[in-house]
């Protein structure tokens, strides 16, 4: 219950799981991941330019995470704000995309200099997201203490909410089963 209204949640079990997960199911979908990852890698050498490849793909995945959050942020509106022009949406959406951009950068910086995977890199990187924008007010760097909903409210997805008290057994699980 959450507010007087009932809502389900998935609370993953604890890690490792018990019995022990049998891989033998999932090695053909392994083997296409493989072989996807190889043709990719394969793609990058025949580009001009690694890094620019790179560039852009992080400013991809910047754009799709964050049009979960509901952004309206094109590609060509980041590139613009980047560049100190106008994007043709509002700031508050391509400030968010900018700091999706600068957190990925920021923890892919971190681990090629040897920080491991942990949760003060999490939070490092939580903090470069929610620097600016929509999120500074919501505790840049800190873990949540208090129930949120994906969509920003209960009336859209109540089904979706992930209760707060099995959030910090799970997160510090994390690094450790990486």
């Amino acid at each position: 219950m959450a507010g007087g209204e009932k809502v389900r949640a998935y609370v993953p079990s604890p890690l490792p799981p018990v019995p022990a997960v049998d891989v033998g199911q999932f090695l053909s979908l392994y083997d296409r991941a493989r072989g996807a990852v190889g043709r990719l890698d394969g793609v990058t050498t025949i580009l001009p330019y690694t890094p620019l490849f790179l560039f852009m793909y992080v400013r991809k995945e910047a754009l799709l995470s964050s049009q979960i959050e509901g952004t309206q942020s094109s590609l060509s509106d980041l590139l613009l704000f980047e560049n100190d022009e106008l994007p043709q949406v509002p700031l508050d959406d391509v400030t968010e995309v900018s700091n999706y951009v600068a957190a990925i950068d920021h923890g892919v910086r971190r681990m090629r200099d040897g920080f491991p995977l942990s949760l003060r890199l999490l939070r490092e990187m939580h903090e470069i997201l929610l620097k600016s924008g929509r999120g500074a007010s919501k505790q840049p760097g800190e873990f949540r203490r208090s129930q949120n909903w994906i969509g920003g409210t209960r009336t859209l997805r109540p089904s979706a909410a992930r209760p707060l008290n099995g959030m910090p057994r799970c997160i510090r699980a994390l690094p450790a089963h990486r």
